[in-house]
């Protein structure tokens, strides 16, 4: 903020108690490499206005804004409307309502298009897995793979009078879900994100396996939905040495005693795969991603490129690893 604060800084800055909110936005201000991030948009970003009117909201800005609207899963206007109100969000996307208004709804929107257009949000998620692999991160060669649905809304109550037809539906249990799938292929030791897919939600988890994996993998490993994985062409084609440590099907375990070797050996097995589910908890529960923002499969993937990008950054604290602060 520039010149003299005013009565309500005075007061923020006095106050005693943090919320969660802002230990939350001092830990991110920390974590992300804001300089690598910005000099990713750069090339992309225009100096002035499209037809050579007043300059373009800095970068940086709109990068905080976009991050805002991630976290807390807000819509265009819903993020413009919390930096207009909430003095902890405007602080960290740096706007000064005494010298200037927050970008509005309209500029965040071409902004995201910007980077949409520009595949900036997958090189967003290979940069900051790029710094973390220089800055002392560790990997293994084995990967966990999963996959989580995210509910699209069903109602028809638009203006088209249709689902999104990217969308589909697909029976979990005896529950019937319509939207799309996030898979995600992590690390088995440090629990990183190293690849992320989405498709309509009615794709069986196996089909997907082939992408999540990396060409050094030498081990995989998955829930009871890849039994079969080693079997698959495009696996022996591509992974021919691979080893697949699958967990049994549920109903497989019911009948075991306690103490039974089969059991405890699956029960082994389950730990170390719980590591892939750590990530789907920051998407779905923290960061409020259970159900999709955008209409179609691509836009919905590069928010989740966005998210798990941010989701690697706290992991990679949490886990002790030095990880990257410009």
């Amino acid at each position: 903020m520039n010149g003299q604060p005013s009565l309500s800084e005075y007061e923020y800055s006095r106050k005693k108690r943090k919320t969660r909110k802002e230990i939350f936005l001092e830990r991110m201000e920390k974590l992300i490499p804001w300089s690598a991030l910005i000099n990713l948009i750069k090339p992309h970003y225009p100096s002035a206005g499209a037809k050579g009117g007043r300059p373009a909201k800095g970068i940086e800005k709109m990068l905080r804004m976009l991050l805002i609207a991630s976290w807390f899963n807000l819509s265009d206007e819903g993020t413009e409307d919390a930096v207009t109100e909430n003095q902890t969000i405007r602080r960290f996307v740096r706007v000064d309502l005494s010298t200037e208004n927050a970008p509005d709804a309209t500029t965040l929107l071409q902004f995201r298009h910007l980077l949409e257009r520009n595949g900036i949000f997958e090189e967003i998620f290979e940069k900051i897995n790029e710094l973390l692999l220089s800055n002392g991160m560790t990997i293994t060669s084995g990967s966990i793979v999963d996959a989580s649905i995210i509910e699209a809304p069903k109602s028809t109550k638009n203006a088209n009078k249709e689902r999104d037809p990217e969308m589909r539906s697909t029976q979990k249990g005896n529950q019937w879900y319509f939207g799309m799938k996030a898979h995600i292929g992590v690390d088995e030791d440090s629990g990183i994100i190293h690849s992320v897919t989405a498709t309509a939600a009615n794709v069986h988890d196996i089909t997907e396996a082939h992408n999540l994996l990396r060409e050094t993998d030498l081990i995989a490993r998955g829930d009871a939905g890849f039994v079969g994985l080693e079997k698959r062409e495009e696996i022996q084609e591509k992974f021919p040495d691979l080893i697949c440590i699958i967990n049994q099907r549920p109903g497989k375990m019911r009948d075991l005693a306690k103490d039974d070797p089969i059991r405890l050996y699956e029960s082994s097995k389950a730990s170390i795969r719980a590591k892939v589910e750590r990530p789907f908890l920051f998407v779905k529960r923290i960061f409020g991603y259970g159900k999709v923002r955008y209409r179609g499969i691509a836009k919905n993937l590069n928010r989740l490129f966005l998210l798990f990008a941010c989701t690697n950054l706290i992991l990679a604290a949490e886990n002790g690893d030095f990880c990257y602060s410009a």
